[in-house]
């Protein structure tokens, strides 16, 4: 290659590579848009309005959706993304939990990271991600709730990703520092699993699903997080 075609593969190279990073967008990947008008619609909270945020992927967003009255009774909000992975929900943490103001956030998240949705990823740096929120949260004075991530024997639209093995796994590190750091621990995958690593099938799943929890699911749910809650927002 002579020096003008190296010149010219260069330049199409660093062009290229400029139009890529001009077309990504932080707001775009993060989904900031999902929610942003709901936010902007929300006033301040009252200081005694008991204000619960809920930050999660397609479980957290479906559940408005199987049982929009748990979470309109009990001034809960929920600001779930379907496909989110840990450092999506990172980025958008500020702008759908911390700028609400709520007393305490509950966050449901990792399944998609051990799925893969963005690429491979250890269960250090998930477990991290989460740390993170958890950080941020207490630096604003809002209890945190975390979360176990919910039983899966695999994910049908990305089949191989151990998830028998490493969702218990990323759970024992997400428990060890909830305790650690004077967090709640909430253990929905001891109340969900089906002896074997999974969510129970058809009790809490169907079988083409495996992961997202149907409405009897999201009603154990609700029983193990309510009083939780309520034992929270009592200790503030």
């Amino acid at each position: 290659m002579n020096r003008f075609n190296t010149a010219f593969f260069l330049l199409t190279f660093y062009s290229g590579c400029l139009m890529a990073q001009n077309e990504f967008s932080i707001h775009d990947y993060a989904d900031f848009m999902r929610y942003e008008k709901a936010n902007a619609a929300l006033l301040s909270p009252a200081a005694d309005e008991n204000r619960v945020v809920f930050m999660g992927n397609s479980i957290t967003e479906a559940w408005v959706s199987y049982s929009p009255t748990f979470f309109s009774d009990n001034n809960f909000i929920g600001r779930g993304i379907s496909g989110q992975v840990t450092h999506q929900m990172l980025l958008r943490f500020h702008a759908d939990v911390v700028a609400l103001k709520p007393k305490v956030v509950v966050i449901l998240a990792g399944t998609n990271d051990i799925a893969q949705n963005s690429g491979p990823v250890s269960l250090e740096e998930i477990a991290n991600n989460i740390m993170s929120m958890a950080a941020i949260a207490k630096q604003n004075g809002i209890k945190v709730l975390l979360c176990s991530v919910l039983p899966a024997k695999d994910y049908p639209w990305k089949p191989g990703m151990k998830p028998l093995t490493k969702i218990p796994a990323l759970n024992s590190i997400i428990k060890a520092y909830a305790e650690a750091n004077n967090f709640t621990y909430v253990d929905f995958f001891g109340a969900m699993e089906d002896g074997n690593g999974g969510l129970q099938v058809p009790e809490y799943t169907s079988a083409e699903d495996l992961v997202h929890p149907n409405k009897a699911g999201y009603t154990i749910m609700e029983n193990v997080l309510k009083p939780i809650i309520q034992s929270v927002i009592k200790s503030k």
